[in-house]
């Protein structure tokens, strides 16, 4: 196994993270013993980092019972998230961490995410409740070891992120189809200037970069030397990237383990090949002919008067046409609209402040009333309207 290091504290993380989202399911929950299987063949082949959260269904009671039956909590690191978008009073970060750490059997917690928190408001408006105190008491407790914050949003939301706290870490989307969405690569390159480990999620796009490629995508890999799998490309183009701390997988068969554990020890820091590199453009060529913004993520355009997140919207937009319109609605959800300050296409008001900055000469105002009447659909404004209680804010 590669490890890269925390260049926060020096500990070294497994290049390749466990996510425990995905188990495979059985009788109406989790299949224990396979997932048994699964994680121990992992820890065996040098995984130490396994993430988890409050809101997977029962991923932190099964990473706990696997400590527990094998006695390893001693050699492995637990990430798991607060779901800050859930708390509403100072008394709830201890209600929901204190069940998460029932649930995994431990006392403490090695690396703790504030989960799918998109913009500093949000960060704001935790410590109001008094999040940076109970954090100073848990780290002096040994109770969390390192604390960070996963991320679905723009690149400018991310950065003022990092910036608003000593942060240990961070977790982001980042995959060679989104270099230039979400954080993207610029907020990868600023966290990692900031002295931050990154971690990565979504490597494979929930899988798609890995079974779902467009035929023409999957003709440029198939006729590509050496012969590797989407899903082997995919990883490597992330591992790559030397400001890459550590990658999440969510695997579920024994299979996929002792693949990615290999290419993850093979994939060093720039050890992809310029003729590789190149097969990377061709596949992206192939998926673009999807793509119906040509939005490269800039961020020229922002801010908006309106708060409207304008890359973040084209991306979901593209993603809706390139992948599937239940993709491209979940992430429109997700980065403009699960979130304290909404940051939605249906917020524009035809200013044209934006127009006059894109270097790209995007008729923006256009373009986002396209986004508001593919992605603001009935089924999102149900959505929409019962996002206030899911978030609880």
């Amino acid at each position: 196994m590669q490890y890269r290091t925390n260049i926060k504290n020096g500990q070294p993380l497994s290049a390749l993270g466990f996510g425990c989202m995905r188990f495979t399911r059985k009788g109406g929950g989790i299949d224990q013993e396979k997932a048994n299987r699964e994680l121990m063949r992992a820890l065996e082949l040098g995984v130490n980092y396994f993430d988890t959260a409050y809101i997977y269904p029962g991923s932190e009671e099964a990473l706990g019972s696997f400590m527990q039956t094998y006695g390893c909590r001693d050699r492995l690191n637990i990430a798991t998230k607060l779901p800050q978008y859930r708390v509403k009073k100072q008394e709830d970060f201890d209600t929901f961490f204190d069940e998460e750490l029932r649930r995994l059997k431990t006392d403490h917690v090695d690396y703790y995410l504030m989960h799918m928190m998109n913009d500093a408001k949000s960060f704001e408006r935790l410590c109001e409740l008094g999040l940076k105190e109970w954090i100073a008491g848990k780290k002096a407790s040994g109770a969390i070891r390192n604390v960070g914050f996963s991320f679905h949003g723009g690149t400018l939301q991310f950065k003022a992120l990092i910036d608003a706290w000593d942060w240990d870490f961070c977790q982001i989307q980042f995959n060679y189809v989104d270099e230039h969405a979400q954080a993207g690569i610029d907020g990868l390159n600023y966290a990692h200037e900031k002295g931050l480990p990154v971690i990565i999620m979504e490597p494979l796009r929930g899988g798609k970069l890995a079974g779902l490629l467009p035929k023409d995508a999957l003709h440029e890999i198939e006729k590509t030397q050496p012969r590797r799998s989407p899903a082997e490309w995919g990883l490597r183009w992330v591992w790559n990237h030397p400001q890459v701390t550590v990658v999440l997988s969510g695997m579920n068969d024994i299979a996929q383990v002792e693949e990615n554990c290999r290419v993850a020890s093979e994939s060093l820091p720039g050890h992809l090949t310029p003729d590789e590199l190149a097969l990377y453009d061709r596949v992206r060529g192939a998926i673009a002919r999807g793509v119906r913004v040509g939005c490269t993520g800039c961020g020229y355009c922002q801010p908006c008067p309106r708060g409207v997140d304008i890359p973040m919207c084209f991306s979901a937009y593209n993603t809706s046409y390139s992948d599937s319109l239940f993709t491209g609605m979940r992430e429109y959800m997700m980065c403009t609209t699960l979130r304290k300050v909404r940051s939605n296409a249906g917020l524009c008001v035809k200013c044209g402040k934006c127009e006059q900055h894109c270097p790209q000469h995007i008729p923006i105002r256009d373009m986002l009333d396209k986004v508001k009447r593919r992605m603001e659909n009935p089924v999102y404004k149900v959505a929409a309207a019962f996002a206030p209680r899911f978030m609880k804010y």
